[in-house]
This record gives structure tokens, C-alpha cells and sequence, in this order.
């Protein structure tokens, strides 16, 4: 048996607004082709009826070749939430490792993120020393923005 990581998905609101954030402020790319999905088949995946999905695969940036993505998806019928808190049960955020926290933080909140917490510098034992700072994309997904030391 093997296991290889693929993607993880965000059922969005906008896709094709939320992928321009995705690669504005980290780079991403697209991973053709553009997914226009519906039929029985996506029924009965999914337990819906009648569902129609539209979106994206974004290539994470800091690879080379086949990547791990970033799905974003938006259903016809979605059933709309209050943005996740840090501390609810099952996923809470995606991370990405920057060179500079505070420049890609003021990033997000140019393209229309906004802040969860304070950027803080911490000491974690046995780890080393991390910059690290909790924001939201604009549909409010928690992105951990971090920067461990050398």
C-alpha cells in the first residue's frame, strides 16, 4: 500500500475571486483545467442532489513538479456558516512558511484578509524560536502565516 498527500479543499462563496487572493499574495498558480462538475456520479459522491460544482486546483508555492494543491470550490447551493473559530474541532487552518510575517500579513489585509490575532514571537520547546501571526483570506479561512529561526 501507498499513501501520497494531494490537496485540501475550500468550498467558497467566489472561487475564481478567492484563487486570485491565493495567488496574488502567495504565489499560487493554477493547475488546469477549470472544473465544472455535475452528474450522477457527483451526486452520489457528495449525498446532494443535483449538484453543481465549479473551481480550481492552485498549485502551493515551494515545490517542484507534483505539487500538493489548493482546491477551491463553489457549489450552486451552499450552505452558508459563521467563519471557523482557532479553537473549533476539525480543520483549523492552512500554514504557510514565509520569509517575512509582518509583509505577507499586511498582504492579506491589503487583498482583503483580515486578522485573527496579534503576530507574536514565541520559544517552543525542543522546536526553536517561530514568528508567527493567525489571519483570514476574505471568505474568512484561517491561513497561519509563520517564520522559524535559523
Amino acid at each position: 500500500m501507498t499513501c501520497r498527500y494531494t490537496h485540501v479543499n475550500i468550498v467558497c462563496k467566489d472561487w475564481r475571486a478567492l484563487a486570485d487572493f491565493y495567488i496574488e499574495v502567495f504565489g499560487c498558480t493554477e493547475k488546469p483545467p477549470e472544473r465544472d462538475l455535475r452528474g450522477s456520479w457527483l451526486d452520489d459522491l457528495t449525498g446532494l442532489s443535483q449538484a453543481h460544482i465549479q473551481g480550481v486546483h492552485l498549485a502551493l508555492p515551494g515545490y517542484e513538479g507534483d505539487e500538493p494543491s489548493l482546491e477551491l470550490f463553489t457549489y450552486d447551493e451552499a450552505v452558508q456558516e459563521m467563519p471557523s473559530a482557532i479553537n473549533q474541532v476539525g480543520f483549523a487552518h492552512i500554514a504557510f512558511a514565509v520569509d517575512d510575517v509582518e509583509a505577507y500579513m499586511q498582504q492579506v489585509l491589503k487583498h482583503g484578509g483580515s486578522p485573527v490575532g496579534q503576530a507574536v514571537e514565541a520559544d517552543i520547546a525542543s522546536a526553536g524560536r517561530i514568528s508567527v501571526v493567525y489571519v483570514r483570506d476574505p471568505e474568512g479561512n484561517i491561513i497561519e502565516l509563520q517564520k522559524w529561526a535559523e
